[in-house]
């Protein structure tokens, strides 16, 4: 038996909320992604790292603000608050837009990790078979589902502690190998920056990507009991690990192998543990890499399927969508998320190569678009504030300004870049589909 809305269960704890935010974020972008941006800025990328990460800081920290005012409010509440309904329900349906795209993405590329062992199986069926696992996991109870991810992201996080630790010891000849590099790859090949400070910058287009999840912490106030107390202490904690675990791994990898031998073929996290000729370790690499994107497609479908409630208990999606099971789990949501996963399945039947570089850019640019209407939020709303917020974002109002330009000026490089063109497209038809409908809906209700 179901039941309507209003329903969803306050089981979330910190530590789940901190796992799933960084199991949103450690998928593709740091695993694949990574190749593209050492490719694009040499070393240097870690600057291009520590730059998003305090436009995500500021983002994070706007919205943990805002929660401590707001109580059981999510993060398009305070959009809605700050804009009104028009632009609260954009933003909603374009971060529903946005999470299944990754969520795609993702499973697709579970799949073809999976390949790795199970050669004659067909893109489309084992992608298939990782949609269903990561739906079922969704269809648990909500307590459950984070105890799940919370061991799924750990394995990731985990893996990427001990490739730090034996990265830093083969660098520096604690464990003995053909060559010690100790700094040499960081000044060789063209130096730290071989392309130019402009570098830092063009690498930011596929940084966000990697980025974008970690405002999953505030779809997660509905679900977190006493959220406005532990958001501010979550956000800090997990902003600082985010960091750490984006930066240090790509100055490993950098450190072990010369920026401009990495290929493209493959994740640079395999060619590193390839080159040290440890055996077993390829084997090892890609199960990790398995974990990595299902835990990043559970965390999407969590995000898409709570979105999609929030929009139906305030009238802007179906109201079937409101429905939950004895669990707290909203079970219509969840079904039609997992019709577009498996549909987005069967895509693994076309040409995957154009499929990553489509899908992949589209996912960025929605991200721009959600972190600006978040901070712009609280930008507009701290002179009204009904109650003295328990947390307060330093340097109102020009750290959150400063942050709303820079997010807005890489939009703009993001719409320029030729490479984006298709992808831009698709992302301007959602959105101007969007704006349409937002006014015929809500001028009927008028």
């Amino acid at each position: 038996m179901g039941t309507t809305e209003g329903s969803l269960q306050k089981k979330l704890k910190p530590r789940h909320i901190s796992l799933m935010a960084m199991g949103g974020v450690i998928g593709t972008g740091i695993f694949k992604g990574s190749a593209e941006t050492i490719s694009l800025a040499g070393p240097g990328v870690v600057l291009t790292y520590i730059l998003a990460g305090l436009l995500l800081l500021i983002v994070m920290g706007a919205m943990a603000e805002m929660a401590t005012v707001y109580p059981n409010r999510n993060m398009k509440d305070f959009v809605r608050e700050a804009f009104g309904e028009k632009v609260s329900y954009i933003m909603g349906w374009m971060y529903c837009f946005m999470w299944l795209s990754v969520c795609v993405i993702e499973i697709i590329a579970a799949g073809s990790f999976l390949q790795y062992w199970f050669t004659d199986v067909p893109l489309w069926t084992l992608s298939l078979v990782c949609a269903a696992f990561v739906i079922l996991i969704n269809f648990m109870s909500v307590g459950t589902f984070g105890e799940f991810e919370f061991w799924l992201a750990g394995i990731k996080i985990t893996m990427i502690i001990i490739f730090i630790i034996l990265g830093v010891s083969l660098m520096f000849g604690i464990i003995p190998s053909d060559h010690t590099p100790y700094l040499s790859n960081y000044m060789n090949s063209g130096g730290f920056l071989p392309n130019g400070w402009t570098s830092i910058f063009s690498a930011l287009l596929v940084v966000m990507f990697s980025y974008g999840g970690s405002e999953m912490i505030g779809l997660t106030l509905t679900e977190t009991e006493n959220a406005e107390k532990i958001l501010p202490k979550v956000v800090r904690n997990f902003i600082l690990r985010i960091i750490l675990f984006f930066t240090l791994p790509i100055l490993i990898i950098c450190g072990l192998i010369p920026w401009n031998e990495l290929g493209p073929e493959s994740s640079p996290f395999v060619q590193v543990l390839s080159s040290t000729g440890l055996s077993g370790a390829a084997h090892v690499m890609n199960f990790v890499l398995i974990t990595a994107v299902l835990s990043a497609a559970n965390s999407g479908i969590y995000g898409a399927s709570r979105m999609l409630y929030s929009m139906a208990v305030a009238g802007e999606a179906p109201k079937a969508l409101t429905k939950t099971n004895r669990k707290g789990s909203p079970v219509n949501t969840l079904l039609l998320c997992a019709i577009i996963l498996f549909a987005g399945s069967m895509l693994g039947l076309f040409a995957q190569d154009q499929l990553f570089r489509v899908l992949m850019a589209v996912p960025g640019f929605a991200v721009l678009l959600v972190w600006m209407c978040i901070a712009s939020s609280q930008l507009k709303l701290r002179k009204q504030y009904p109650v003295k917020p328990a947390f307060k974002l330093w340097g109102y109002p020009y750290l959150t300004g400063f942050a709303i330009v820079c997010l807005a000026l890489i939009a703009v490089g993001f719409v320029l870049d030729q490479q984006n063109r298709f992808s831009i497209g698709i992302c301007l038809t959602v959105l101007i589909i969007l704006i349409l409908s937002s006014f015929m809906k809500f001028r009927k209700q008028e």
